[in-house]
């Protein structure tokens, strides 16, 4: 009996010894607990606080929705893209949810492309979600609410912020959707505030990425021409549709001037029927045909061997009209000859996914050369600003048909007419210079996304960088 009272004794020493223990581990696993969310919650703040370096906010993010705002987009990708950046400037300033914007169908391209077949929908929501509220489509409960219809109107041209905020946010007392059916040119150059600014080009060099299937076929056409060497893109706007709508026919055969002008009068938003070619050439209005490109890049000293990529749809006249900027530089490539047909396939029939492909490319070049100033010129030249002031070529078309046509008529020899050429082009390489304004003048002023000079530097150098004042202002009659 002792015995078996001494192990039970034991046995209870031993049970009674680990009740102590319980107690302390419990308190190695609280403390643990807390030391793992300490560290995770320093972590947080600190990935915030990088986050904000990288993404500045340049309007206070937080606000309550005012209404949601559709939009159409009108025109092709590059008059497209800038449209989609002055609407998320709009929805900023007005406290507006933005649906994510629909894409034009029904243009001469006629591409069915939407919004992310072009543009990578979720970066896009993402990377501006600290400034602007984007839903992709409007939540059911409006839906329903709207389904007879929503006001439906096109905002006026060229306006600035005191629209808005006057003619436009007032509308919203009404009814908590407005659709914009013409985005094209709908917010002004200049005299709006600085923030909505630094959005606008936010949403264009950051939040405006192609899709990976674009980006990743863009990249490998970059990388074959830079293999080859340093390379021009050339972008030869000589295509049917610009043609038709500017009435340029300078080069044409008489029966392509009478198809281009049978093509003007089958699309009823190109307003202006009757053009005098002649006239609009001499006002340096029309697109440089490519045997004027030729005789323009030989006298501006392009070596012969230059690489030259021609960004653009197809020509008017193919080949034909094709052979003499071939004869001048051989080394003439297009996307067509430097990628295999299967890689294109996908995007056949798709004009905006395939101008995406030329602008990537035009982006990258070594020199940019626009033969005429449409938006595609216009918004690669400010994303060559903005990426260190990268060479570009800005012709100036009327100096141009006046010296060509010296110059085959034999008034103006060679030598002299290459002379001219230079000098004429001594400061248009796209070097840092301020905007040029012209006031109620917006057509003929410089576009905010050729020269977004409020982007380009900061406000303390940009004197040093852009020279002082204005000194690209006008009051040109």
């Amino acid at each position: 009996m002792e015995i078996r009272s001494e192990s039970v004794g034991l046995r209870s020493e031993k049970l009674g010894g680990l009740s102590p223990v319980i107690p302390r581990k419990r308190l190695q696993v609280w403390f643990i607990r807390v030391c793992s969310s300490i560290l995770v919650w320093t972590c947080l703040v600190q990935l915030v606080a990088v986050g904000e370096l990288w993404h500045p906010r340049f309007i206070t993010g937080n606000y309550t929705s005012n209404g949601f705002l559709k939009v159409s987009c009108n025109g092709g990708l590059n008059q497209m893209r800038s449209a989609i950046c002055d609407m998320v400037a709009v929805a900023r300033l007005l406290n507006l949810t933005l649906v994510v914007p629909e894409l034009d169908k029904t243009s001469f391209w006629a591409d069915p492309s939407d919004f992310e077949d072009i543009f990578d929908v979720r970066h896009f929501i993402d990377s501006l979600r600290d400034e602007v509220r984007i839903v992709r489509r409007l939540p059911k409960r409006i839906s329903k609410k709207y389904r007879h219809g929503v006001l439906e109107m096109p905002p006026v041209s060229w306006s600035n912020e005191n629209y808005y905020l006057q003619q436009i946010l007032p509308l919203f007392n009404k009814s908590k959707v407005l659709h914009f059916n013409r985005t094209d040119a709908r917010l002004a150059n200049n005299m709006i505030p600085l923030e909505l600014q630094k959005l606008r080009c936010r949403v264009n060099f950051q939040a405006l990425k192609f899709t990976p299937q674009i980006e990743s076929l863009g990249h490998k056409l970059v990388h074959i021409l830079h293999q080859r060497g340093p390379f021009m893109a050339l972008h030869l706007r000589y295509e049917m549709d610009m043609l038709a709508f500017s009435g340029c026919t300078h080069g044409c055969k008489q029966e392509e001037a009478e198809e281009l002008k049978r093509l003007r009068y089958a699309y009823p938003w190109w307003r202006e029927k009757e053009i005098n070619s002649v006239e609009r050439r001499s006002q340096g209005l029309c697109p440089l045909t490519p045997e004027e490109a030729a005789l323009v890049l030989q006298a501006l000293g392009v070596d012969k061997e230059t690489q030259i990529y021609v960004a653009a749809g197809e020509i008017y006249g193919s080949e034909r009209r094709l052979a003499a900027l071939r004869a001048a530089f051989p080394r003439i490539v297009r996307k067509e000859t430097l990628l295999d047909p299967l890689e294109l396939q996908q995007f056949q029939n798709h004009s905006s996914q395939m101008a995406a492909l030329d602008f990537m490319v035009s982006v990258a070049s070594n020199t940019f050369v626009p033969t005429y100033d449409g938006n595609m010129a216009k918004v690669v030249e400010g994303h060559r600003r903005y990426l260190g002031f990268k060479k570009t070529i800005l012709l100036d078309r009327r100096k141009l048909v006046e010296l060509l046509n010296l110059h085959q008529n034999g008034t103006l020899p060679w030598n002299e007419f290459t002379v001219a050429v230079r000098e004429a082009h001594e400061k248009r390489m796209g070097q840092p210079i301020r905007r040029r304004v012209i006031p109620d003048k917006p057509k003929e002023e410089d576009y905010f996304y050729s020269n977004p000079q409020e982007c380009l530097c900061e406000a303390n150098n940009c004197d040093d960088l852009l020279g002082r004042g204005n000194s690209n202002s006008s009051s040109v009659p």
